[in-house]
């Protein structure tokens, strides 16, 4: 018998909801861990609160003298609550989040101590950069970076520290992290909203970005998930055959949620109230062991920061719960994986929401404007924004029947094709009141507002129109929202101020009226954006044959997909827009490539092992069970013993065929990795892991997913899928 495998299932099977108390209302705890402007009103003085608000609001730079202030306001009110330390909280290109723990605690000499946090400890530190990736920007005997606070998000407690988000750039001054570009995206775009909003609204002085994730994840009991080697060194199932019931029935989805899953669910909440991480939604997805958690819209910066807290919080919370939390986009073969869908929109100062449509002729004028040139900023640059959601993981999910194609597609449904197309066809250039009011898109016969929607939806698309907000579908569930929203805000910041010198150009020199001239721009950009609308299913192989006809790109493979991130014009368009140099750009291509090689190398070995050490054994050991049973027989029957034997006999020999392909695949893999690992060119070898390694995984699998069919269930070494997914 399998010891590993039959404790762990015993122990998940055995298990209990862990009890949680919620004994306050949500609206009582939230946030009471984040300084945030109602801890700044109690603690900080009247100088430091304005600072602090003012860099918030309007980027103002706040001095040495207000950071100490800060400082010490942020330390009185950190150790009033326990902490004792506190840290730099930053996100390195490594994909997860990075902390050096600091105590409050110095000595002051006589046996005497103090707990001390000044402004320069608050507004820089100087963190060991020599191992996270750089992608050569520095050499490798040059250990120094720095962390510098960022006020726009604020410092928050987990455990007894108190945490400070930061950026993180080397010494010669080149982003190292994924907030850097993103903040300066969001800047970009600022400037560029705020500058067309102004043709509607001179008030206007400020634009900001927001973000609404969707959080899927897997819950997988925590031994079961530690007798799996490859989940463990992997986060995903390299093996395992399909269990006889999967998701077919969408039994799951939307259901009652299972109560050991309710109950880590109820205290992630709960934590994530105390972090001031809105969250609002939590449901079953349509896999087993798969859920939802959705927050409330925030400020892009902020958005990413929580979804990168909430995804180390799953974590630690889940290990209280004897769970493991999978965020692989395709942990088990089958069935759905997770995705990570960014709902992004922009909103000005006095509140508008720019991507809702609105009341009035002048308010739809503005919300086409804004989604017009959302529209022609993706199909100029469909490729790139492919590009920031390639990873190792997503392209299992991408294009498999649950997400979104590699196909950069727009849907934005049947009612606002047909306002495109009305606006298309009006030839004067200019529009009547009348014409004007047409404009309105809520308004269909007496239907209440209340049910009124502009799109359908599409979940085949990988970026969706839905009623006031796109939805950017295609984000896998273990990538950091910063990379899609850095190149999605750079790239709508670009079309913006694009747009804004063609209008002027024709209220200067043709001296057309204002709203004459936006609508004349918008209505030669709609002619130019119909390959990029698709309202059809994306799974389709009609699809990419159609969408190849329309000159889009369908990069399958990460390597593929990368590419376009060091083209000249991917370089112009981020330096014009100050995101990122040319520098900044190169390094993160070669950190991207070279952790792609480093996933499917680590895959690699990962399944020769398991096929290696664990499954071939296995059935040779069944073999030769089978054949001792064989030899029983032939003592008993005598020469008749191959009738009695047959079904024996038979099995056998596909024991053997399976175990002489496996034996095969996994010795040409691993001489075909060898010569990978040769190539010293790491875009070659990238393309080399992808195209010659990476599909010996499947032919592996298939023979071993073969072997756990005939081998006697008792010996089988791996959990089965019908264990990892259903315990209750």
């Amino acid at each position: 018998m399998s010891t590993l495998r039959f404790k762990a299932v015993q122990l998940a099977q055995n298990r209990k909801p862990v009890e949680v108390v919620e004994d306050k209302r949500r609206s009582e705890i939230f946030g009471a861990n984040v300084f945030n402007e109602y801890s700044m009103r109690q603690y900080l003085t009247s100088d430091a609160f304005k600072g602090v608000m003012n860099a918030i609001q309007h980027g103002k730079k706040i001095d040495r003298k207000i950071a100490n202030q800060v400082a010490s306001s942020m330390k009185d009110w950190a150790l009033s609550k326990g902490v004792t330390h506190y840290t730099h909280w930053f996100q390195p290109l490594t994909g997860a989040t990075a902390e050096k723990h600091d105590a409050f605690f110095e000595t002051i000499g006589n046996g005497m101590a103090i707990e001390k946090f000044g402004g320069s400890q608050l507004v820089q530190q100087e963190p060991d950069a020599s191992s996270f990736p750089n992608g050569g920007i520095r050499n490798t005997f040059e250990a120094r970076g720095y962390t510098a606070w960022d006020p726009t998000s604020p410092a928050f407690i987990y455990g007894t520290t108190l945490c400070i988000p930061t950026i993180f750039i080397s010494y010669t001054g080149e982003a190292l992290d994924y907030k850097t570009p993103l903040l300066r995206a969001l800047n970009a775009v600022d400037t560029a909203a705020t500058a067309v909003c102004k043709y509607f609204d001179k008030n206007v002085k400020k634009v900001t970005s927001s973000l609404g994730w969707e959080q899927e994840y897997f819950l997988v009991d925590k031994a079961l998930a530690g007798s799996r080697p490859d989940i463990t060194l992997t986060g995903r199932t390299l093996l395992g055959h399909s269990p006889a019931k999967g998701q077919q029935l969408d039994d799951h989805y939307f259901g009652s949620i299972p109560s050991r899953a309710l109950n880590y669910i109820r205290d992630l909440e709960t934590e994530c109230m105390y972090l001031g991480i809105p969250v609002k939604t939590r449901h079953n997805e349509v896999a087993p062991n798969q859920f939802e958690l959705a927050p409330i819209y925030e400020e892009a910066n902020l958005a990413v920061d929580h979804n990168s807290l909430l995804m180390d919080i799953m974590g630690r919370v889940a290990n209280r719960h004897d769970f493991k939390v999978l965020l692989h986009e395709k942990p088990f073969a089958g069935v759905n994986g997770s995705g990570k869908h960014n709902n992004w929109s922009l909103s000005n100062d006095a509140g508008v929401n720019l991507l809702s449509p609105g009341q009035t002729p002048m308010s739809n004028l503005q919300f086409l404007t804004f989604f017009i040139n959302t529209i022609k900023a993706v199909y100029n640059n469909e490729e790139l924004l492919r590009a920031s959601i390639a990873s190792a993981s997503n392209d299992h999910r991408l294009g498999a029947n649950e997400a979104p194609p590699a196909i950069m597609s727009i849907f934005i449904g049947q009612q606002l094709t047909k306002v495109l197309e009305e606006l298309e066809g009006v030839t004067n250039g200019k529009l009547s009141p009348e014409e004007k009011t047409d404009l309105k898109l809520n308004v269909i016969g007496k239907i209440p507002d209340v049910l009124l929607d502009n799109t359908d939806r599409n979940r085949t698309s990988p970026f969706a129109f839905t009623g006031n907000k796109f939805e950017f579908r295609a984000v896998g569930s273990l990538a950091n929202s910063a990379n899609p929203m850095t190149v999605l805000n750079t790239i709508v910041a670009k079309q913006l101020k694009n747009f804004k010198i063609e209008v002027d150009k024709l209220i200067e020199e043709k001296g057309l009226k204002k709203d004459e001239a936006i609508f004349n721009v918008l209505r030669e950009y709609i002619k130019s954006l119909k390959n990029i609308l698709f309202e059809g299913n994306g799974y389709g192989a009609a699809w990419e044959k159609e969408a190849k006809k329309r000159g889009l790109s369908n990069n399958k493979t990460t390597p593929e997909a990368l590419k376009v991130k060091i083209s000249k014009k991917t370089i112009d368009l981020f330096e014009e827009m100050n995101v990122m140099s040319k520098v900044e750009i190169e390094a993160r291509y070669e950190i991207e490539i070279e952790d792609y090689t480093l996933r499917i190398q680590i895959e690699s070995r990962v399944i020769g092992d398991i096929a290696g050490n664990h499954i071939i054994p296995t059935a040779v050991r069944y073999q030769n069970m089978l054949i001792k049973n064989v030899s029983g027989l032939k003592e008993i029957f005598g020469k008749d013993f191959e009738k009695y034997a047959s079904e024996q006999i038979l099995l056998i020999q596909k024991i053997s065929s399976h175990i002489e392909v496996i034996h095969a695949k996994v010795d040409a893999m691993i001489a075909e990795r060898k010569k990978a690992n040769a190539i010293n060119d790491p875009v070659k070898k990238a393309y080399e892991y992808c195209n010659t390694i990476k599909p010996f995984f499947e032919e592996i699998r298939y023979h071993c997913d073969k072997l756990e069919l005939m081998v006697d269930d008792e010996i089988w070494p791996l959990t089965k899928y019908r264990e990892l997914m259903f315990i209750r």
